[in-house]
């Protein structure tokens, strides 16, 4: 049995926890660059605003209906992340966080007595203590457990479990095969040719069949509808195989050396994020593009190195990610994209870093240094300690982010006061 928490609006929701004039009226978070639509509340789905809807067309709009409107604060949203799962590991020892708004929990670790309905009570306590609502459900599988997540916000309850067949083919005769969690929706139109019009007939296939015409993922959703487990339960999130970190630029860049501050930041970020799940580098990747929509010259480039020894070491992947991006720029373009990425990583623990050419007592002094700027940053705000080549103000490469909202939760100079009187 899984029980599947869900977090409702989970940006908006974010955006209310400090502002509770903002509860009951319409509010969106927009996306890098404040471009598009990605997270709209209740009140702001049934104004009909669309996902994924252009910003600009869409402004007029929000004005003159009173919605309000955010550039997306993802610090806050991941400290407010940490903060349900930490609720929810009260409630289970065996948690599993899917996404930055949904976990697993298995139902025979749930601690309590428990009687019908007890979902209420988790759902509760986790409003109470974070102020975020979610949704519960509860399946034999994973699957199940979102069909019965998705019943639950559709109900407007605060948890639906589907437990006894008949009523998950009841549910599953209303849905269509799109609506089931890992069924692309491109592929229903091929299951549509196969006789498979909804749900329920996706549950009653021939998983052979579908294994053989379709994928062996299908397959396991085919045998999770009908109850059988798929999915294998993870309690801790597996670690990434490589890093990535690249971001749209505020304005269209055409000098290097704005464009090596960007790299020299997307190499820091890739750093720490790297030694947060204590995994080292064996190597880089740095890429850059011109807007493919916009016209004029088009150029798109990338280049790759490898290190010597696997790293951790935030100075030697500004080196390179310097030395790649002199490789590829070329003068003449508007760039809007550069990206950094981290290669095949390995496990901290089960590779000694060592160099022949090197000597240990100074690999020892560069993981302390980094242990010191990470702990700085962390402790005193992201970017409070950086590399000279990153620069020391905000420049045209940084994203456009107008619309920010405090970082009330992880930054000490921006917490909510209190006042009295």
């Amino acid at each position: 049995m899984y029980v599947l928490v869900d977090c409702n609006s989970f940006y908006c929701s974010c955006e209310r926890v400090f502002r509770p004039d903002l509860v009951g009226r319409p509010v969106v978070v927009l996306s890098n660059n404040d471009g598009c639509i990605v997270a709209r509340s209740s009140e702001a789905k049934a104004l009909g605003i669309r996902m994924a809807g252009p910003f600009y067309k869409w402004k007029k709009f929000c004005r003159e209906n009173d919605v309000s409107w955010f550039s997306s604060n993802y610090p806050l949203y991941a400290d407010m992340s940490n903060r349900v799962l930490q609720v929810l590991r009260n409630f289970s020892s065996k948690v599993e966080q899917y996404s930055i708004d949904e976990a697993f929990m298995d139902l025979s670790e749930i601690k309590g007595d428990f009687k019908s309905g007890w979902w209420s009570e988790l759902a509760e306590t986790v409003r109470r203590w974070t102020a975020i609502p979610v949704s519960v459900g509860i399946g034999k599988t994973k699957t199940l457990a979102k069909v019965a997540n998705h019943l639950a916000k559709d109900r407007g309850v605060a948890g639906c479990q589907l437990i006894d067949g008949a009523e998950v083919d009841e549910v599953l005769r209303s849905q269509q095969p799109s609506d089931i969690w890992g069924v692309a929706f491109r592929t229903q139109a091929r299951l549509n040719r196969y006789g498979i019009w909804s749900a329920l007939d996706l549950k009653n296939a021939d998983p052979l069949m579908i294994r053989k015409n379709f994928s062996i993922v299908l397959e396991r959703t085919v045998r999770e509808l009908n109850g059988e487990a798929c999915l294998d339960f993870e309690d801790i999130t597996p670690k990434r195989k490589n890093i990535q970190v690249s971001r749209s630029f505020g304005s269209l860049l055409e000098s290097h050396p704005d464009m090596e501050q960007a790299v020299v930041a997307y190499a820091s970020r890739a750093g720490e994020k790297l030694r947060r799940q204590k995994s080292l580098a064996c190597g880089i990747y740095v890429y850059l593009r011109t807007n493919k929509h916009k016209e004029g010259p088009q150029y798109n480039n990338g280049a790759a190195d490898s290190f010597i020894v696997p790293t951790d070491n935030t100075f030697e992947f500004v080196t390179a990610a310097k030395k790649l991006l002199a490789l590829i720029f070329r003068n003449g373009y508007e760039y809007q994209k550069v990206g950094v990425m981290l290669l095949d990583l390995v496990e901290r623990s089960q590779h000694e870093q060592k160099d022949l050419f090197g000597l240990t007592e100074n690999i020892k002094k560069h993981d302390k240094l980094m242990q010191t700027l990470d702990s700085i940053n962390q402790n005193f705000g992201r970017g409070m300690l950086r590399t000279a080549a990153q620069g020391m103000v905000d420049t045209a490469w940084r994203m456009r982010s107008n619309f920010h909202s405090p970082h009330y939760t992880t930054r000490w100079s921006e917490l909510p006061v209190a006042r009295c009187g």
